[in-house]
């Protein structure tokens, strides 16, 4: 049984989460990004919006954590794709930091924001992922997530084009 606990972020853990946030971009975007769009990253801004998300609660943010050490975060709402309806969640963000992969915080992680999800009467979740990031999607689909036929499109990151993906799962 793992220790790794899950709390609401507050404004405390903006600089932790943009911490994870950058290290875990650099880490699994490495082969998806140029190195200097990665390394042109900036903690602080990544604290900047990260507090403002805890203070206005959009998204919701959780970090996972032992020992008060942060782990990992995960921001999850309301879908942002037009069209969809009330009861459709997303999860904006989930990333733990490269040195605590594989030890089960992600899982941590999703199991708070799916309850979350659940208890704001959302019945469907998505997300979007890189294409080429075999690490999310093999976890994702593990968490049983499903790939939307259809909804691949490409966007611009410190330019290189790269295509995205939406994933979805029931949550009833």
């Amino acid at each position: 049984m793992s220790s790794i606990q899950v709390r609401p972020a507050t404004l405390r853990d903006a600089k932790a989460i943009a911490e994870i946030h950058v290290a875990a971009w650099q880490d699994a975007y490495k082969d998806l990004l140029p190195a200097a769009t990665l390394d042109g990253i900036s903690v602080q801004k990544r604290q900047a919006f990260w507090r403002e998300a805890i203070d206005y609660a959009e998204p919701q943010v959780l970090v996972a954590h032992l020992d008060n050490q942060i782990m990992g975060f995960a921001g999850f709402d309301r879908s942002r794709d037009k069209g969809t309806p009330a009861t459709t969640g997303e999860i904006w963000a989930i990333y733990a930091s490269p040195i605590h992969w594989d030890k089960g915080v992600g899982l941590a992680l999703w199991d708070a924001a799916r309850d979350g999800l659940q208890e704001e009467g959302c019945t469907k979740v998505t997300l979007w992922t890189y294409l080429r990031n075999e690490r999310a999607l093999r976890f994702f689909e593990l968490a049983g997530f499903k790939r939307e036929l259809g909804s691949v499109k490409t966007t611009e990151v410190g330019g290189a084009r790269l295509e995205e993906l939406r994933l979805q799962r029931s949550l009833v």
